[in-house]
C-alpha cells in the first residue's frame, strides 16, 4: 500500500482546470440548487436574482470556452460521434482521461444548454400574478405564454433530471470506476498516468482576464435586470 502511494506521489501532476473554471463550476452548482429550491418554493425575488447570476455565469463560460485554459476550451472536448463510440467500447483516447470524456462532454453541453434555455425563457415569462421577466414587454403574448409554460413545467423538471444525472455520473466514476473527479475540480491538478499532457494556463494574467470577462458578463446581466418593470 505504501509503495502504491509512493508511486502515485511520483506521477506528474498537470494543471487541468484553471481557477476561473473551478470557481465557475462550484458557483454554478450552488446557483442551480438555489434556483430549483426558490422555484419550487415560489420565492420569486431570489429566483430572479439567482437567474441573473446564472446568466452571468453562462455568458462567462461561453467566452471562457474560447480564451480559457487548455482543457477548458471547447475544442478540447468537442468530440466526433466516432470518438464517443470508441470511448463507450473501451477504446478511448488517452486525452479522454485528462479533461472531459466524450460522455462527460455530452453531460456538460446538455446541462449548459438546458440552463441557457431556462434562463432565456425565464427572461420572457410571466406568471400573471406578481412575477414577470424583464424582457416580456419586448415579445408577443404568444411567446410569453409559450416561454412561461416551458419554464414552469418541462424545463424545470429537465434541469432537475440532468442535474441529478450529472451527480450520479460523478458518483459512479468516483466509487465504481475509481477515477477521482472531485479533487481535481478543487485543486485543479490531475495525476497523469500515461505520458505527458499540456497544462492549462492558470497564471495571474489569465485570472485577471477571467475577472474582466466575468465583470462584463455580470454588467450585461445587471442591465437586463434593470429592464424589469
Amino acid at each position: 500500500m505504501h509503495s502504491a502511494r509512493r508511486d502515485r506521489a511520483s506521477l506528474p501532476r498537470t494543471r487541468v482546470w484553471d481557477l476561473p473554471t473551478r470557481l465557475f463550476h462550484w458557483i454554478l452548482a450552488v446557483a442551480v440548487v438555489g434556483l430549483i429550491a426558490t422555484g419550487l418554493g415560489d420565492i420569486m425575488e431570489w429566483h430572479f436574482r439567482l437567474g441573473y447570476a446564472v446568466l452571468s455565469l453562462l455568458l462567462f463560460r461561453l467566452i471562457w470556452g474560447f480564451v480559457g485554459g487548455r482543457w477548458s476550451r471547447f475544442h478540447a472536448f468537442v468530440y466526433a460521434p466516432s470518438s464517443l463510440v470508441a470511448y463507450l467500447r473501451g477504446r478511448g483516447h488517452p486525452d479522454h482521461l485528462i479533461g472531459h470524456t466524450p460522455l462527460g462532454a455530452l453531460s456538460v453541453f446538455g446541462v449548459l444548454g438546458i440552463l441557457a434555455v431556462q434562463v432565456a425563457t425565464g427572461l420572457v415569462s410571466d406568471d400573471e400574478i406578481s412575477a414577470s421577466g424583464p424582457l416580456t414587454r419586448f415579445v408577443s403574448d404568444a411567446v410569453v405564454s409559450a416561454a412561461t409554460s416551458w419554464h414552469k413545467a418541462p424545463g424545470k423538471w429537465i434541469v432537475i433530471a440532468l442535474a441529478s444525472l450529472h451527480v450520479l455520473a460523478v458518483l459512479y466514476y468516483v466509487f465504481v470506476k475509481r477515477r477521482p473527479l472531485v479533487r481535481p475540480m478543487i485543486s485543479g491538478d490531475k495525476l497523469i498516468t500515461e505520458g505527458a499532457a499540456p497544462s492549462s494556463r492558470d497564471d495571474a494574467a489569465s485570472r485577471l482576464l477571467a475577472f474582466v470577462v466575468f465583470a462584463l458578463c455580470a454588467g450585461f446581466a445587471a442591465w437586463i435586470a434593470s429592464l424589469r418593470a
